[in-house]
């Protein structure tokens, strides 16, 4: 069977006050139709259609996939909105799923769901519900057998006959409390034969895609309705409030699958996980830690609290304290923090350590090598076993263009050295502490390049005494 996808995202979002069109806006780290995307994929869709309309450039820059993209000029309805898509399925046998752009909680498995009941089905139309107890601002689907306020199992309610639109319900049909969530599953060729048949006859003057359950129902096809267990999962957003109360659900979702797969969080609901974060069993995690973006974390990997992890790998066993990691890769066994900053385009190997007020930026650091405080390694190279001592420096920059320092395996750097890139130390030489060195050190050299000390006896008292 074919499957294909209408997702529905050209609306403005004017509640949300945001230059961003709503459908961008990220919910853990990604934007809500990114979600979408990346859950029909997982249910092997053929063609996933994006009807946009607002801020139309912007989405076409955000969203990489392989997408087609059609575009409603007018805000004339969901109905409307299909339509844009007919080009791209017309004359195609299958199935075709509606769903809107804001509703970044619905599970694949759910739409896997759906998809499976209307196919079982005779319907040629199928809505997915879910029961609201405040059904306020959402079409409520009429059943055969419904007593509009009373909800039964689904297999009691019979077909749905009918979706009416909040601002078009009378008083009785406004008690009802199962509501549609605007996703459907559609016999596509039957969807595209009743589409050109929705008036436009309402309280907004919308050709509205609910209508054509009406229109199924005149020409004697069933439509049917499959119910949500987790209403949750339908939460459009529209607001910033909305946005903040699915980062909530969601978040607690990501951080329970973690847990499920044996990672330990001392406290899920101070701990911040994005979507797409990947982490090995028996890795543990302390309060107040955020880990963004692409990052993938090893197993046995311990991170204390108040670090950021993005877009970073972390290899097995090792330790963070209270650090910053972005787009960078950490080995096993390595020693982070406390307060260090780890910026991109840094590799440290295996073994190494780098301790508390290190900043590396764009160095690879070597294996068992040793920056343990205070120092600044930007642009370099670190071979193996080496030691960086505290308060030195790689002087990268020079207003205009940075430049490499080179330091070799073995290599000893002491205290407070500062290296004029671009420089390389040899390998096992020693640059002695308090230099500054601005010329390539041979291999197993001692480098001493600092005043020679003079000292005048007596002379402190002299000077005290003009105060």
């Amino acid at each position: 069977m074919n499957k294909y996808a209408i997702i529905l995202a050209a609306g403005k979002g004017t509640r949300m006050k945001s230059d961003l069109p709503k459908v961008l806006h990220p919910v853990c780290g990604t934007p809500m139709l990114q979600h979408i995307i990346n859950k029909l994929k997982k249910n092997d869709i053929d063609k996933i259609i994006v009807v946009i309309g607002h801020k139309s450039d912007k989405i076409r820059e955000t969203i990489q996939d392989d997408v087609i993209f059609v575009e409603q000029t007018e805000q004339n309805g969901t109905a409307h909105a299909v339509l844009q898509a007919v080009p791209h399925l017309a004359g195609k046998e299958g199935t075709t799923l509606v769903i809107t752009g804001d509703t970044p909680l619905i599970e694949e498995t759910t739409l896997e769901s759906l998809l499976q009941e209307h196919t079982n089905s005779r319907s040629k139309g199928t809505v997915l519900t879910a029961i609201q107890n405040n059904p306020t601002g959402y079409g409520r689907i009429i059943r055969e057998f419904n007593s509009v306020t009373d909800i039964h199992e689904d297999n009691k309610l019979g077909n749905v006959v009918g979706i009416v639109e909040e601002k078009d319900a009378d008083v009785s049909q406004k008690k009802i409390i199962e509501v549609n969530t605007g996703i459907f599953a559609f016999d596509n060729q039957t969807l595209l034969e009743g589409l050109p048949k929705i008036e436009n006859k309402n309280v907004q003057n919308e050709y509205y895609l609910t209508d054509i359950v009406s229109v199924f129902i005149e020409e004697g096809k069933e439509f049917g309705g499959y119910l949500l267990q987790d209403p949750n999962e339908a939460m459009g957003i529209n607001s910033r409030v909305q946005l903040s109360e699915a980062e909530t659900i969601m978040r607690k979702k990501i951080n329970q699958k973690h847990m499920d797969n044996g990672v330990t969080i001392i406290d899920p609901s101070n701990t911040y996980i994005e979507s797409e974060v990947m982490i090995g069993n028996d890795t543990i995690i302390y309060p107040g830690t955020v880990i963004k973006g692409n990052t993938i974390i090893g197993s046995g990997v311990t991170i204390h609290s108040n670090s950021e992890i993005q877009n970073a790998t972390i290899g097995n066993y090792s330790i963070i304290r209270q650090s910053v990691i972005h787009d960078s890769v950490v080995g096993q066994y390595v020693q982070i923090g406390p307060f260090a900053h780890i910026r991109p385009k840094t590799a440290i190997k295996n073994k190494a350590k780098v301790g508390n007020f290190v900043e590396l930026k764009g160095t690879t650091f070597g294996e068992g090598s040793k920056a343990n405080h205070l120092s600044y390694i930007g642009d370099s190279k670190v071979g193996d076993g080496v030691n960086i001592g505290c308060g030195t420096i790689t002087v990268n920059y020079d207003g205009k263009n940075k430049f490499k320092t080179i330091i070799e395996d073995g290599s000893f750097i002491g205290c407070n050295a500062n290296l004029m890139a671009p420089v390389t130390i040899g390998k096992n030489s020693i640059v002695a502490a308090g230099s500054t060195v601005t010329k390539d050190v041979p291999e197993d050299a001692l480098t001493i390049s600092r005043t020679k000390q003079e000292n005048k006896e007596g002379y402190a008292t002299k000077i005290k005494n003009r105060r």
